[in-house]
């Protein structure tokens, strides 16, 4: 069974708290139906031209977004590669936004397959490797790491999908997300497609912690603005065989979360300031009951009774806003009403 190397260093829990404090923040703000379609068709343009960068692709953002808007009709693989890793992570908010993805064998597969459409032969596109890879830095020209043999690929990787799901309620979803991606890249299931994959993934699994303008996050913009330092900190140097059981995540994470930060800051100044709605700002006792909730994991009327000196009435308006914010959801009936975190925000 896979069981992760990993500490939780002083650095790193201090940008999960960061993080959640931010995301807290942003989930506050509202927008019109415009501005967001607008602001997440950016966002999938920049995460499309950010993570074919990391893989070498040469076209540059502003090409990206042309190709997107007017697909071409002779297409390169340079384009075709931008166009399907666009697709896939459309089709990734689409579902995001009606309910949780599992992460399993054949969603990593059905992504993969889509993300090397056209890009590899049908016989390795979609399929676990049954080849051996070697991973190569080009700076030096020589191979630099070793990745599993063929044959223990399905066994590592599903043992890495166990891992995640045993997890998913006992683990941070931020730190969770982030053993997945670095273990994913050390695995190299596949010839090729490895980090789009992973990425996608890791974009899947951070859904979970409760962003309200998740769509509009493009994390992969942040390792493509320093790409050394990404492969530094994701890849691995040596044999697998010989440095799996002294691989430490520790390191990774503080970065991963530092990039998280990163780019939520980003997210965070090009969300238009005028687009506030007074109505839909949340009070210091909204909080409360956010807050009540994220730590005993459900509020009654009772217990937001003892924390604030509010009528009864004026407490059923607040548990009415934070309903139709779509932060909480209402559960029982009568005296035995409750409330908790609306299924997309809620978090271990």
């Amino acid at each position: 069974m896979f069981t992760p190397k990993y500490v939780i260093t002083h650095a790193l829990l201090e940008n999960v708290k960061r993080i959640y404090a931010l995301t807290q923040t942003l989930n506050q703000r509202s927008f019109s139906q415009t501005v967001l379609a607008e602001l997440q068709r950016d966002a999938e343009a920049v995460s499309a031209f950010a993570s074919t960068s990391i893989e070498g692709n040469p076209l540059p953002l502003t090409d990206v977004k042309r190709i997107i808007k007017n697909k071409p009709q002779n297409i390169r693989d340079s384009e075709r590669e931008v166009l399907n890793y666009n697709e896939v992570l459309k089709e990734v908010n689409r579902s995001l936004a009606k309910s949780a993805l599992p992460i399993t064998l054949p969603l990593i597969l059905q992504i993969h397959k889509k993300i090397t459409h056209k890009l590899l032969p049908a016989s390795q596109s979609g399929k676990l490797r049954v080849d051996p890879v070697f991973v190569n830095d080009p700076r030096v020209g020589e191979t630099v790491y070793l990745p599993p043999d063929a044959k223990d690929v399905p066994r590592l990787v599903k043992e890495l999908i166990q891992f995640t799901q045993i997890n998913k309620n006992k683990i941070d979803p931020l730190i969770l997300a982030g053993i997945f991606h670095k273990q994913f890249v050390v695995i190299h299931p596949f010839m090729d497609g490895n980090g789009r994959t992973a990425r996608l993934l890791t974009k899947i699994l951070l859904a979970e912690m409760g962003l309200n303008t998740f769509n509009l996050f493009s994390f992969e913009n942040y390792y493509n603005q320093n790409v050394t330092r990404y492969f530094e900190m994701v890849g691995s140097r040596g044999n697998y065989y010989e440095i799996a059981n002294a691989l430490d995540f520790s390191e990774w994470l503080e970065y991963f979360t530092g990039g998280m930060i990163d780019e939520l800051l980003r997210v965070e100044k090009i969300l238009p300031p005028t687009a506030n709605s007074p109505k839909d700002k949340l009070q210091p006792y909204h909080l409360q009951i956010m807050d009540f909730i994220r730590q005993k994991g459900f509020i009654a009327d009772k217990d937001y009774a003892g924390l604030v000196n509010r009528a009864k009435p004026t407490r059923r308006l607040d548990f009415n806003k934070l309903i139709e914010l779509g932060l909480i959801q209402r559960e029982g009936k009568g005296k035995n009403t409750y409330y908790v975190l609306k299924q997309k925000d809620r978090r271990a």
